[in-house]
């Protein structure tokens, strides 16, 4: 082929038609006319010389030679999208765009306080918060999509070859219960107390879940035992249901300061047990890295970090100012007795997991 058969418009247009379903939604998604979409897919179809759609059902579905095609496709696009994010580099943060990845309890609860820091001292710099599984945030970090991100899962086996993983903090996940539970007064528990609480509880396949399992199956508490009553799907209908007094809860330490600092919700440890597990900062060594992305490691992400993190991307570690500690004390587990055990969910030397 002595010229390209397709240009960026119809890859974009290929694209939004596989992600919609439809022509018409894609059409819509791109604010162009239905039929200047149906025109050029059969341009791009003409000019490939094979059928890049099967039009026998309701819902447009990509052939073979479609699928393949729309696979260059992304790459092709998300070069073009580093290649202008790279132009705009050359104006040394006068503007330009940091698009930060988290996982739910990081994104929710600890990046806000980070990105206004660096929001700040970078007004000019548009940042991006993209808030999803732990899964999709890997995903989004390998397909170019996101800079970099804290997440606290477990990066997917297929791409631990492709993220470079740091471990970045420690997060304490505290037993939370109503103020006026009976057991609230007390310190600490036993072991067999546990035993006798109703637990309010994410989902059992939720990583969250799965690290507190864990870690409390390690201090030889057996997690089966937890009479979990309700299980719901975010941290804050688990913090308003505690506090409403139907259970108690594992919740993240930053996830709850203000509940704590209200008297709202009551914090009591397990003897001898801290239930922590590690944040991980990840990122993608292939992709190009902006200066955006460099200078929120190196100015924000190490002024928080309870683990040293020693990338390209940090060069130095500025002071901690008094108003930037209560988020680093967030991240820090607060030391137990002497002969207390301190648990946490491991980490792989070659940084396959990152919970």
């Amino acid at each position: 082929m002595s010229e390209l058969p397709f240009s960026l418009d119809q890859l974009r247009i290929l694209k939004a038609i596989a992600l919609e379903g439809s022509f018409k939604r894609a059409a819509d998604s791109l604010y162009v006319s239905q039929p200047a979409v149906s025109l050029q897919v059969q341009n791009l179809e003409r000019q490939l010389d094979v059928p890049l759609f099967d039009r026998g059902g309701r819902r447009a579905q990509l052939t073979e030679a479609g699928k393949l095609l729309l696979d260059y496709g992304d790459r092709i696009l998300s070069l073009c999208h580093e290649a202008c994010r790279a132009i705009e580099d050359l104006q040394k943060l006068q503007g330009g765009t940091l698009i930060i990845g988290a996982s739910q309890t990081t994104g929710t609860y600890l990046m806000p306080r980070m990105i206004g820091l660096f929001r700040s001292k970078y007004p000019e710099v548009a940042v991006q918060l993209h808030v999803h599984s732990t899964r999709r945030t890997c995903w989004s970090l390998v397909n170019g999509q996101i800079d970099l991100a804290i997440i606290g899962g477990e990066v997917p086996s297929e791409l631990s070859e492709q993220i470079t993983v740091t471990p970045y903090a420690e997060d304490e996940l505290a037993l939370v219960l109503p103020v006026d539970h009976p057991l609230a007064s007390a310190e600490t528990l036993t072991k067999e107390d546990l035993y006798k609480l109703g637990f309010i509880a994410l989902d059992a396949q939720s990583t969250i879940r799965k690290v507190i399992d864990q870690v409390l199956q390690r201090a030889n508490i057996d997690p089966r035992r937890l009479k979990v009553e309700m299980e719901l799907n975010s941290i804050e209908a688990i913090k308003n249901a505690v506090q409403s007094g139907l259970g108690a809860a594992f919740v993240s330490v930053s996830a709850i300061e203000k509940e704590l600092q209200l008297g709202s919700l009551r914090r009591v440890g397990i003897e001898n047990v801290v239930v922590k597990r590690t944040l991980s900062l990840i990122t993608n060594p292939n992709r190009y890295r902006s200066r955006a992305a460099e200078v929120f490691c190196r100015e924000i992400l190490t002024q928080f970090a309870t683990f040293a993190i020693d990338t390209e991307l940090t060069t130095a570690k500025p002071p901690i100012s008094d108003s930037e500690k209560p988020l680093k004390e967030l991240l820090t587990i607060a030391p137990t007795e002497e002969n207390s055990t301190n648990v946490s969910n491991s980490q792989g030397s070659a940084g396959k997991q990152a919970e």
